[in-house]
């Protein structure tokens, strides 16, 4: 663990054994949701910034990290949300921000909408756009399947560079640790998810503040998603970080933060 985190704790919430991380411990409550297959622990070094001025909590989504897992679990798109809403609730935060990276941000939209009077204000950073009719999420399910079934036998910093090749050997090294928490199952689901579990019919139902954050590199949300998504949600702030590929933080961390600006203490 980061040792700037306060400490690792799991909670029993919707049903489940939710495991997360907590940092700052002081000003308003942000609850970090990160993406497909990055455990809680992968986002401790953009924790860290946040407990500047926040406190943060970064959640193991079910089937990552110490979070419950196994084949028995739901891994749709509601039964996420669901848990952010049980999680919330089980540790009284009162009215959190909710910040969620690509799935994680899907699930920030579908859990806003579920318990609207439980959370602030939403930022999405670079949330996944396919859907039915859609154009397909640029990464392919390979990419995922291949790296965890490696990490099952054991990788190094030096392996994970074939798929992530223009990371830090910190970073590479940290997501080879712990890329095998993934459960492949609900991996797949998540990802099969984003073709068949459309966001957009969504986005008018949201009463919060919300910002999006789109990765310029990164080819997941494009000028016409952009449009769409202002012509369904006028009220949404759309900020852009012109060198970040989709892992926005890890390609350029300063111009992450740039554009996140105030926004969660607004």
């Amino acid at each position: 663990m980061s040792g700037a985190a306060l400490y690792g704790a799991n909670v029993f919430a919707n049903g489940i054994r939710q495991h997360y991380l907590r940092y700052g411990g002081k000003g308003r409550p942000v609850v970090l949701i990160p993406g497909i297959t990055s455990p809680a622990i992968t986002w401790g070094f953009v924790a860290e910034r946040l407990a500047e001025r926040y406190d943060v909590y970064v959640l193991d989504v079910r089937g990552r990290g110490l979070s419950s897992t196994g084949p028995d679990l739901d891994y749709g798109l509601n039964s996420m949300a669901a848990d952010v809403v049980g999680f919330v609730e089980a540790l009284g935060l009162e009215q959190p921000a909710l910040l969620g990276h690509s799935m994680g941000a899907r699930i920030a939209i579908r859990a806003s909408i579920a318990a609207p009077v439980a959370f602030s204000r939403l930022a999405l950073i670079d949330p996944p756009v396919s859907g039915p009719g859609r154009r397909p999420y640029p990464s392919k399910l390979p990419w995922y399947v291949d790296s965890i079934r490696q990490s099952l036998q054991g990788m190094t910093a030096e392996d994970m560079k074939a798929f992530c090749p223009t990371w830090t050997e910190e970073q590479r090294t940290l997501r080879a640790e712990w890329l095998h928490t993934c459960y492949e199952p609900a991996i797949v689901t998540a990802f099969e998810d984003f073709h068949k579990d459309d966001i957009f019919p969504d986005l008018p139902k949201l009463t919060h503040p919300a910002m999006l954050m789109v990765a310029g590199r990164g080819g997941v949300i494009q000028a016409e998603d952009e449009a769409e998504v202002r012509s369904l949600q006028p009220a949404i702030e759309i900020t852009r970080v012109p060198d970040g590929g989709h892992m926005i933080p890890w390609d350029d961390f300063d111009g992450f933060f740039a554009a996140l600006g105030d926004f969660l203490s607004r």
